[in-house]
């Protein structure tokens, strides 16, 4: 049979016959026909090998760490993926190359480009770590598990802060308008709304930092990290933003040893030359139904290790980032802009009510309610003002208390 091997220098096979039965055999079959020594190879059937930052990484990942494993146990068959990370480098073989001409083949300016257009993996993020509000990461993964429950994707744009030291913390996120299905994210951007969200972000010190999504139970199927469509509507945003530290988060259900289901939060910057290469227009947006979800398609041939190759695979494009949480200046009980259910002026009166006891300014220290009073508010002055006071948490002026108290009051 044939097995494909996956490795940072992308897909390979290796031919299996009958006498092959262990890891261990096959560690052979793989130094005689990649030419990788057997004491270099680190192999699983888990994809994550090839995010592996450190060797103890890589002892996480021992479903093939014993030679003696027969390969029945693993469940591989013809065609199956096996997943390669090795050290120090190696040659290999490239494509045989017909001259032309009496000085050799005439190379174009694009062939020229394309040579210098190498994909590797970029080991460090420019984001140290990203922090999450509780919050409102929890009013997030929260709608999408009880209320969706992971058939649809949903998405954010993830506001807050990034330190000189480039650690980001997430204090909020933004739901803008959009429709997803099973594989695809469409967002139906709303201009006016973003700009009054970016003021609100402001009057509190605050910035876009990143994009948030959710990856569907079919999805979890599937055997890639982010797919195709994933790293082009990621790769999008993060041009788009022009911050170097662009964290981009997945959110997904993951079965654990119990059987059950858990939300699994995990987080990744795109590499340079993942943006790079978006930005130039290097990539196939036009992804047909017969292509391989895990790889980006690319117009013209890049080099992966020593080869030229059209196709990348996904993973090559992330560097993994630290997650961690605080508790941000900000609550997140209003109702989420963007949802099923509209947010109404009986919404403002309940949440107004039910934090009676508290000062004003702690009663509207929330992004969602502020947005919601942005509708009615001048985003020049008002908005900027009641931020500033929620920034400082100071008190708000009669004047805002009495207005906002009054539309409440019409519901």
């Amino acid at each position: 049979m044939m097995l494909r091997i996956r490795s940072r220098d992308g897909l390979e096979r290796v031919s299996v016959d009958t006498s092959c039965t262990t890891v261990g055999h096959l560690k052979t079959l793989i130094q005689s026909q990649l030419q990788i020594p057997i004491h270099n190879q680190t192999l699983s059937t888990n994809q994550n090998l090839l995010l592996a930052k450190s060797p103890a990484d890589l002892l996480k990942l021992a479903d093939m760490a014993d030679p003696a494993t027969p390969l029945s146990s693993l469940n591989l068959a013809h065609g199956s993926i096996v997943f390669l990370a090795y050290e120090g480098e190696r040659s290999i073989a490239g494509p045989a190359v017909s001259p032309a001409g009496s000085f050799g083949r005439k190379m174009t300016m694009d062939d020229l480009i394309a040579k210098q257009m190498r994909v590797s993996r970029q080991e460090n993020p420019h984001c140290e770590s990203v922090s999450f509000d509780r919050d409102s990461a929890n009013a997030f993964q929260h709608y999408v598990n009880e209320t969706l429950a992971f058939a649809v994707k949903r998405g954010g744009f993830m506001y807050g802060t990034v330190s000189e030291e480039g650690k980001v913390e997430v204090d909020f996120i933004y739901e803008p308008p959009q429709q997803g299905t099973e594989e695809a994210l469409l967002l139906l951007r709303d201009s006016g709304e973003e700009k009054a969200v970016d003021a609100i972000a402001s009057g509190l010190g605050m910035r876009r930092v990143g994009f948030i999504f959710t990856q569907t139970i079919a999805q979890d199927k599937k055997d890639y990290t982010l797919s195709n469509r994933e790293i082009l509507q990621a790769a999008e945003l993060h041009a788009e933003s022009e911050l170097k530290e662009w964290v981009t988060a997945v959110v997904k259900l993951e079965v654990n040893e119990d059987g059950g289901a858990d939300v699994h939060f995990e987080a990744f910057q795109l590499s340079d030359t993942c943006v790079k290469l978006f930005k130039e227009g290097w990539f196939e947006t036009e992804i047909g139904q017969d292509v391989d979800p895990k790889l980006s398609i690319m117009k013209k041939d890049v080099v992966v290790g020593v080869k030229d190759v059209k196709e990348v695979d996904n993973d090559f494009f992330l560097v993994v980032v630290k997650i961690l949480d605080h508790m941000g200046p900000l609550t997140s009980t209003f109702p989420i802009e963007n949802r099923a259910t509209q947010v109404t002026m009986r919404a403002l009166k309940n949440h107004l009510e039910r934090a009676r006891s508290l000062p004003f300014v702690k009663r509207i220290s929330d992004f969602h309610l502020m947005l919601f009073l942005a509708r009615f508010l001048d985003l020049n002055s008002d908005v900027p003002a009641l931020a500033e006071c929620v920034l400082t948490q100071t008190t708000v002026a009669e004047g805002y208390q009495i207005l906002i108290e009054s539309m409440a009051s019409t519901a």
